[in-house]
């Protein structure tokens, strides 16, 4: 098996190579990409289940300070949200601060992860080019050679020249379904920030209610 990967890599002449380094850097990115996403995720539910007590005992206080101890996306979101509670007139006005946290963490949780698309497009256009120019070379050595001959060289040639095709597809469609992968990750850490901002303002008006009562 090893010869024979070795050998459709050999025989895919130098677009192989290109196509490799998109491969390389898709792949990391895949991987930075999930491991920050499963991390945030992660963070965010064990910073809810810490907070989220504590608003419903209406123990601000102690949130606020809680919350002020970390940088995570959650903790920024409730300290806004808190700051502005006292001077808020309505409900609007403290998920508009939370949100204005959110928005500011939506570009870290989405970075780098539309490049996948894009290298999965360059890989298929490099392989397709690949086997343009392979198919350019067949035909013009096939053009001097015996007549005889010239089908079983043309043969070989061109499924020498499909190599780079077929190694740039196998790069674009792990590559398309890592980013549809990150997409779904990235969706779901958003949804759950705007889940918690509902759940935080609607703690709050509960406590500014009861006060104004």
């Amino acid at each position: 098996m090893y010869a024979s990967v070795v050998g459709f890599f050999q025989d895919g002449g130098v677009f192989m190579y290109p196509i490799m380094v998109v491969l390389a850097i898709g792949l990391a990115i895949s991987v930075e990409r999930y491991i920050y996403l499963t991390g945030a995720k992660r963070a965010n539910r064990k910073q809810l289940r810490q907070l989220l007590p504590l608003l419903q005992n209406g123990e601000f206080k102690q949130a606020y300070t809680l919350a002020g101890q970390s940088h995570h996306t959650v903790n920024r979101m409730l300290s806004q949200g808190l700051a502005r509670f006292n001077s808020a007139n309505n409900r609007d006005d403290i998920e508009a601060a939370m949100e204005e946290s959110m928005l500011e963490a939506i570009p870290h949780l989405e970075r780098r992860t539309h490049y996948l698309a894009m290298l999965a497009n360059i890989a298929t256009l490099l392989g397709l080019l690949g086997t343009i120019i392979g198919l350019i070379k067949a035909f013009t050595a096939v053009a001097a050679v015996d007549p005889s001959l010239k089908a079983e060289i043309l043969s070989t040639s061109i499924s020498v020249a499909m190599n780079t095709t077929a190694f740039g597809l196998m790069v674009a469609i792990p590559l398309l379904l890592f980013f549809t992968v990150l997409q779904a990750k990235t969706t779901q850490v958003v949804d759950s920030l705007e889940m918690a901002i509902l759940k935080f303002a609607n703690l709050m008006m509960q406590r500014k209610n009861i006060a104004d009562a």
